[in-house]
């Protein structure tokens, strides 16, 4: 859905969603390349991620390091504890991809850890009180001062993210761009 906003807009370059690897270790260091890289990159001030779920614990990790801001969409904040049950092979969230997330990769998870957020102001935080998966009381805790919205309802996936894409895209400093005004003539009388 962002992508489809930033292309109607015109404004593609200035986003990028990779498919992240399983190894939280590899995902990292891979975003880090990809903002690296980026020409839209020039300072943190211009920078700002988003993450849902697990990449919300990335995000977090991101802004962190690089002073940057972070919109966090349902993000796990306890991924060490949380996805133990989850280790040998599984399928992707919403997909049948098929994921080998390996023992190693909780120590790598931990590794990313931030206990407490700086600069509060940084971060964006949505979270719905209908996560399945995640708690949403947790996120909140976890990001005391930053911009929170609290949703009724929804679920993990946000599937009524439609509805936020704007607020998202406002505090990533990513507005619409105005079309050309027309130009206007005024009626000068001779007297």
């Amino acid at each position: 859905m962002l992508r489809a906003r930033l292309q109607a807009w015109g404004l593609s370059d200035q986003f990028l969603c990779p498919q992240l690897p399983a190894s939280p270790r590899a995902a990292f260091q891979l975003a880090q390349e990809l903002i690296a890289a980026s020409a839209a990159h020039t300072a943190p001030t211009q920078l700002a991620v988003i993450g849902s779920s697990l990449g919300g614990y990335y995000a977090t990790a991101l802004a962190e390091k690089l002073a940057c801001r972070a919109v966090l969409l349902n993000p796990a904040v306890a991924p060490t504890q949380d996805l133990q049950r989850h280790i040998g092979v599984t399928t992707a969230w919403h997909s049948t991809e098929r994921v080998d997330f390996k023992p190693e990769y909780i120590a790598e998870l931990g590794e990313l850890a931030v206990p407490a957020i700086t600069q509060a102001q940084r971060y964006l935080l949505l979270a719905a009180t209908g996560d399945e998966v995640l708690d949403w009381r947790a996120m909140a805790a976890h990001y005391p001062g930053a911009h929170q919205h609290i949703i009724q309802g929804s679920d993990h996936g946000l599937s009524d993210f439609d509805l936020y894409i704007d607020q998202v895209l406002q505090f990533c400093g990513v507005a619409q761009p105005h079309p050309h005004p027309h130009p206007t003539f005024s009626k000068h009388t001779a007297h």
